[in-house]
C-alpha cells in the first residue's frame, strides 16, 4: 500500500471499533500510551463527539472502509488560557508503520489545526526507545521542548516522556537552546 491509496478524512462513529482495536494493541503490548485498560468503541465515540463539538480535528487514514490509523487534537490543559494549545495523538495499525501513513495523518492534522486558529501543538511522546514518533514530529517542524523523567510506570518499568512543540503562529519556535522572544 502507498500513501496515495490512503484517504485522510474525518473520523465517524462507524470508525470507533477499528480505532479501539488499533489503540488496544498499543495499550496491551507497549508503553507508547500510559493507558492500562483499552478504551471501548463507545469510549472512542464519546471522545470523537467531544472533540468535534469543540471544533477540533479527529481524522482517520483509510482505504475504503479499512482504518489504518487515526490522529486527533485534544485540549492541552482545561484552563481557558490554554484554549489555543492542543496535544496531538497519532496511532497506526502496527502493520502500517514506516509507510508514510503517519506523516500524511500528521500533515492533515496540522492543516486542520491551523484552520481552527490553534497556535501551539504539543506532542507528549513516551520514550520507548523507538525514535520513530520523535522523528515523525521533527520532520513536521516540531522542536524539543523538554523531558519529564520517570512520570509513567507500565509493564514493570518507569518511562520518561519527551515533550515536543510546534508553533503554528508566524513567529515559530526558537532553535534548541535559543531564548524565546516574546
Amino acid at each position: 500500500m502507498t500513501t496515495d491509496a490512503v484517504t485522510i478524512c474525518p473520523a465517524t462513529a462507524a470508525d470507533a471499533p477499528a480505532i479501539a482495536g488499533i489503540f488496544a494493541y498499543y495499550v496491551l503490548n507497549s508503553v507508547a500510551t500510559f493507558e492500562e485498560t483499552p478504551p471501548t468503541a463507545a469510549d472512542w465515540r464519546r471522545r470523537l463527539d467531544a472533540l468535534t463539538a469543540r471544533g477540533l480535528p479527529f481524522l482517520t487514514a483509510k482505504t475504503g472502509d479499512e482504518v489504518h490509523g487515526f490522529a486527533y487534537a485534544a485540549p492541552w490543559r482545561p484552563k481557558p488560557a490554554y484554549r489555543q494549545t492542543v496535544e496531538d495523538t497519532i496511532y497506526l495499525a502496527p502493520e502500517e508503520t514506516g509507510r508514510g501513513v503517519g506523516r500524511a495523518l500528521l500533515a492533515a492534522l496540522l492543516r486542520h489545526c491551523r484552520e481552527r486558529d490553534v497556535r501551539q501543538v504539543v506532542a507528549v511522546i513516551a520514550d520507548t526507545g523507538d525514535p520513530a514518533s520523535a522523528a515523525l514530529h521533527r520532520s513536521a517542524g516540531f522542536g524539543h521542548a523538554g523531558r519529564l523523567v520517570s512520570v509513567g510506570y507500565k509493564h514493570g518499568r518507569w518511562i520518561d516522556t519527551v515533550l515536543m512543540q510546534l508553533d503554528l503562529s508566524a513567529r515559530g519556535l526558537p532553535a534548541a537552546g535559543e531564548p524565546r522572544r516574546g
